[in-house]
Formats: structure tokens, C-alpha cells, sequence
């Protein structure tokens, strides 16, 4: 990608956010999938907030690093993976409707799932679905679904792509990131501050440093928390 084309595509991203808030409403519940079977918003956890784009090669690729500090920090942490199909990514919109068709399924399947599509997600690149259409698009995705959820759920996965609710909370999902300043994946808030370098994975040893202080393993001074002020 030319430089000129990434300047322009965080605009793009920016521009379609700010139409997408004139219609925005509050949805009946907070937006994303939470890590593990913990509660959201533990007053004793570090929350860490994910939006990432299902085929982002980037969003893919800090998955395992964060991953790695989750097992790392165990219950200190709470991480709420929120969904944001960035538009110019041709598919990115229907695998995020995919997780909210799990989540509703068997909310324990739902990261499973964008693992899944981390794994497989170049055959859903702009490019391998060129010439697919719609309909043929959603097959391809409702395949890799069901080998998360179970054959027995083919036919509930695939009525979920004619479900209303789940084309909607989809859409919030994409709002609620443009209310926040979402303009990339992946794309990081912690304890409701946002990282910078958004757009491009952390690795392990960038949440260490990160979560370190957080946790209380260095006893650092009031100065070194500048990094989120």
C-alpha cells in the first residue's frame, strides 16, 4: 500500500464515523465479547479494550502476544474484544456479524471463532473473493463457522445472516468504535485510555511494559505513568 493511500484511509474511516454517529442510539447492552468466563467490568481488573477487524492481517497479528499477557497476568486482567469491520476491507463486515451470530449461539465459541478467522482469514482477502458474490461470501464464512459451533448449528447460523438483530448489532459494534475515536485495527484502550501507534500489534513484551506498572511488579515512581496522560 502506498503512503498516499495510507493517509487517505484513515480519513475514509474517520468521514464514514462521523455519518454513522448522526443515527447512532444506545444499544440494550455494552458492545464486545469478554475473554474467559469472567464478568465485564471487574472493579478490581485492568480492563483492556480490542478493536479488531476479523481479516486484518495486523489484528491477527497481535492476538498472540496478547493472548500470552492475559495468561501472564491471569485475573488481573479483563480484556473486551469489541469487533470494528474497517470498510475497506470487503469482508469485514460479515465475518463481525459472524462473532455476533456466535456470541448469541454459545458466547463461549466467540473468540474461538475470530481465532478462526485469523487462521483462514486470506481466503477472505479483497482479492481470493473478487469475483464471489454476497451470497457466496456468506457460505464461505458460514462453513468456517460451523467448525467452531457444531453442524448441528448450520441452520441457526445461517438464518442469524437474515436476522435484523444481528446486521444491527453489528452496525453499533462499528459506532460505538467511531464514538470512541476508532479510525484502524487493532486499536487498544486501557483502563479507558488509548494506546498510541494505533493500527499496529504490540507484542509481548509491549504489554509487559505496559501492565507492569498496573500490576504493582515495579514499583515505579508517579512519573513513569506519563505514557497514559
Amino acid at each position: 500500500m502506498n503512503t498516499k493511500m495510507q493517509t487517505l484511509l484513515p480519513l475514509l474511516v474517520l468521514t464514514l464515523c462521523a455519518q454513522s454517529l448522526h443515527a447512532i442510539s444506545i444499544p440494550p447492552k455494552f458492545d464486545g465479547f469478554v475473554y474467559g468466563n469472567r464478568p465485564a467490568f471487574d472493579p478490581d481488573a485492568i480492563i483492556i479494550e480490542a478493536f479488531m477487524d476479523p481479516v486484518c492481517p495486523d489484528s491477527r497479528d497481535s492476538w498472540p502476544p496478547l493472548k500470552r499477557a492475559l495468561h501472564h497476568y491471569g485475573s488481573r486482567l479483563l480484556l473486551i474484544v469489541h469487533p470494528f469491520p474497517l470498510p475497506y476491507h470487503d469482508n469485514a463486515f460479515v465475518t463481525s456479524r459472524a462473532l455476533h451470530i456466535v456470541d448469541k449461539l454459545n458466547a463461549s465459541a466467540t473468540l474461538s471463532m475470530l481465532e478462526l478467522f485469523f487462521e483462514q482469514q486470506e481466503q477472505l482477502y479483497n482479492q481470493p473473493t473478487h469475483n464471489l458474490s454476497r451470497a457466496a461470501v456468506v457460505d464461505q464464512v458460514v462453513k468456517l463457522v460451523v467448525n467452531v459451533v457444531g453442524n448441528s448449528f448450520e441452520t441457526s447460523v445461517r438464518s442469524g445472516f437474515n436476522d435484523r438483530k444481528t446486521d444491527l448489532a453489528t452496525r453499533v459494534s462499528f459506532k460505538y468504535g467511531c464514538s470512541r475515536g476508532v479510525y484502524g485495527t487493532p486499536f487498544f484502550f486501557v483502563n479507558g485510555f488509548v494506546l498510541p501507534d494505533a493500527g499496529d500489534a504490540i507484542d509481548y513484551k509491549g504489554w509487559r511494559k505496559i501492565i507492569d506498572p498496573l500490576v504493582g511488579v515495579h514499583k515505579h515512581k508517579e512519573e513513569n505513568y506519563h505514557f497514559f496522560l
